[in-house]
């Protein structure tokens, strides 16, 4: 845990507008309106002070299944970091609790965790992610695997789409297997680099069974 200037991070996590993205996760706190031209950047509340960055966050959450939790709860914790255990950085995926009206990934949509922070603005204090976000492929699971596709969302210029939401909304770890089509995979591929490297993934349900109870 340290405090750090947003512009000063901001190269580190390759997100060169996160002080921009901080002051509008700040407007659509305190209102109802939804700033998306950057033109309209100016008219956004300003933010000088520092963030508190954190290498993790422990989701807690309900799984009636697992009979080792008390009360049927568990916790996990998810990473953010540029280096895990002295290797490569570990950036995690997660649910995030879109709807919670609907049931399953109709509810639900798959981001990955850039940063984990915390900032006060006017004497609030905001515990937040940057995630950068997935889009599924197609309305329904996949006919063979009865997985989900999730496929990256980018801007125009070919950036991650990226955001900060409220650390509460991130429901639990999700985890994303490549959809490798035809072609070969280089030996030199890392597991690092998996999720920059492959253009749609698979939302793995298979991974255990609480991921299961809600990745339908």
């Amino acid at each position: 845990m340290h405090k750090v200037y947003p512009q000063n991070i901001a190269a580190e996590i390759n997100q060169p507008n996160l002080s921009d993205l901080i002051r509008q996760f700040i407007h659509n706190q305190q209102s109802s309106g939804h700033i998306s031209d950057a033109s309209e950047v100016s008219v956004l509340p300003e933010f000088y002070g520092k963030i508190t960055v954190y290498p993790s966050a422990i989701a807690t959450f309900h799984t009636p299944s697992d009979v080792s939790g008390i009360g049927g709860m568990r916790h996990e914790r998810i990473r953010a970091v540029k280096s895990w255990r002295k290797g490569p950085g570990c950036y995690d995926t997660v649910f995030v609790n879109t709807d919670s009206s609907a049931e399953g990934m109709r509810g639900l949509e798959v981001a990955r965790a850039r940063l984990f922070f915390s900032f006060s603005h006017d004497d609030v204090h905001y515990p937040c992610a940057l995630v950068c976000w997935f889009s599924c492929f197609g309305n329904s699971p996949d006919d063979h695997t009865g997985m989900w596709i999730v496929e990256p969302d980018t801007l125009d210029t070919g950036e991650p789409f990226a955001s900060i939401i409220y650390l509460d909304t991130i429901f639990q770890a999700s985890h994303l297997l490549p959809v490798f089509g035809r072609g070969h995979v280089s030996r030199s591929l890392s597991f690092s680099d998996t999720l920059d490297t492959f253009t749609r993934f698979y939302v793995n349900k298979y991974i255990d069974h609480h991921a299961f109870e809600v990745a339908f």
